[in-house]
C-alpha cells in the first residue's frame, strides 16, 4: 500500500483536489442520476445492450485464499530478487491457465534510495476482443522494509494482505469468470512497484516515488484510446474485520461509480463492510490512473481505524503474513466484484 495522504503535507493534498477538479469537468464521470457514463465515454464504448441477467458464479474463498499463500511463498516480492522474478511467472502462467490473454508490460523504474527496477505489469484480459470492457486491478509486489514495525525495520515485508490479497481475488474472478462466462470484456491488471515509496513525512512530496507500476502503465496503456467503462482498485482486502470507506479520491473523480459497487454490497448483505462513510483521500494506484490516463476508477481499501495510520495494524509490518488473512473477508470483496461486472452485463448497473 502506497504513502497515505494523511501522512503528506496539506501542500500535497491540495494539489491533489485542484487536479481532480479539474479532471471532475474534462475526463469521463459517472452521472448521479443513472450511474451510466456521460458522453465523453460513451462515445468510446457501445451502447448497454438489453440482454439476459446472468447471475455471478460463486466465488470460492478457499481458492483465493490458497492464490495468496502460494504468492507469500515465494517471499517477499521486491523488485529485483528472485522472488520477484518467480511470482511474476507464476501469476502470468495461472491467468493464461485460466484462458485469459496476458500481456507482460516490462519496465525499468528509479528507487528512491538509488539504482534501477526491473518490473513488470501483468495484464490478463478477458474476452480481449470485447470492446465494452471493466477494469480490475490490485498491486503484486510487497513492500522492501518493514518502516512500520518496532524490530527488524530495514527487512522487506511478505504482504499477504498489502500486495497478495488483491492478487488473490483477482485470480480466482479470472477462474470464476471461466465457469460462467459472460459477454463483457474484463481486464485485470497486478500492478508491480507500488510499495517501493518514500514514506518519509518530512514536508517534502514523494508521492511520485510510490505506484511506478500504474504510473507507468497509465503513461504507456497496453491498447492505445484504452478507455474502459469503469475501474476498480484493490488494495488490503484480505484482513479481518474490514471497513471499506467511501475513499476520498474516489468519491471525488468518479462518485457514481462508488455507488455502484457500494449498492452492490449493500444487496449481498454486506453494508456493515462497505460501510456508508466517507473516508479520507489516498495516493494509491487509482490516483495516477485518474491523472494520467482519465479513467474513472474508485479505490476499495480496508481502514478499520484504531492505528496512528488509520489502516491495518499490520500495515508494512512483519505481521503482514497468512495470519493476517481472513477468508470471510476475501469472498465478500470477490462476490461484490463479480456481481458489479455481471449486473453492469445486465444492464442493472
Amino acid at each position: 500500500m502506497s504513502v497515505k495522504i494523511s501522512r503528506q503535507k496539506i501542500a500535497l493534498f491540495v494539489l491533489a483536489l485542484f487536479a481532480l477538479s479539474y479532471l471532475a469537468v474534462s475526463m469521463p464521470r459517472c452521472t448521479s442520476d443513472n450511474n451510466k457514463q456521460d458522453a465523453a465515454t460513451q462515445s468510446n464504448q457501445p451502447a448497454t445492450p438489453v440482454v439476459q441477467q446472468i447471475p455471478p458464479p460463486p466465488f470460492s474463498a478457499d481458492s483465493a485464499y490458497g492464490y495468496v499463500k502460494k504468492q507469500v511463498a515465494f517471499g517477499p516480492r521486491v523488485p529485483n530478487t528472485e522472488a520477484h522474478r518467480k511470482c511474476a511467472a507464476w501469476i502470468a502462467a495461472e491467468f493464461k491457465r485460466h484462458g485469459l490473454t496476458v500481456i507482460e508490460q516490462k519496465f525499468q523504474a528509479s528507487h528512491y534510495k538509488g539504482g534501477t527496477f526491473d518490473c513488470v505489469n501483468i495484464i490478463a484480459q478477458y474476452k480481449p476482443e470485447n470492446p465494452r470492457r471493466i477494469l480490475l486491478a490490485a498491486h503484486w509486489d510487497s513492500r522492501f522494509q518493514a518502516d512500520q514495525d518496532t524490530k527488524d525495520r530495514d527487512r522487506p515485508i511478505l504482504g499477504a494482505d498489502d500486495g497478495g490479497s488483491g492478487i488473490g481475488v483477482l485470480l480466482e474472478i479470472a477462474r470464476a469468470l471461466q465457469e460462467q462466462p459472460v459477454d463483457i470484456g474484463v481486464d485485470l491488471i497486478c500492478f508491480d512497484a507500488e510499495d517501493q515509496g518514500n514514506d518519509a513525512d518530512d514536508g517534502k512530496d514523494h508521492s511520485q516515488s510510490w505506484c511506478l507500476g500504474a504510473q507507468h502503465w497509465s503513461k504507456n496503456l497496453h491498447k492505445p484510446g484504452y478507455m474502459p467503462l469503469f475501474g476498480i482498485l484493490l488494495d488490503m482486502v484480505g484482513g479481518a474485520n474490514p471497513k471499506f470507506q467511501k475513499e476520498g479520491i474516489s468519491m471525488q473523480a468518479a462518485p457514481g461509480i462508488v455507488q455502484k459497487v457500494w449498492s452492490t454490497a449493500s444487496a449481498l448483505g454486506y453494508g456493515n463492510v462497505f460501510v456508508e462513510e466517507n473516508g479520507a483521500p489516498v495516493t494509491d494506484d487509482h490516483y495516477f490512473i485518474i491523472t494520467n490516463a482519465r479513467i474513472p476508477i474508485i479505490d476499495v481499501i480496508s481502514r478499520p481505524g484504531g492505528t496512528r495510520s488509520g489502516f491495518v495494524s499490520h500495515w508494512h509490518t512483519h505481521d503482514d503474513n497468512m495470519d493476517a488473512i481472513d477468508k470471510n473477508t476475501l469472498r465478500m470483496v470477490g462476490e461484490v466484484c463479480l456481481a458489479v461486472i455481471y449486473r453492469t452485463y445486465g444492464g442493472v448497473l
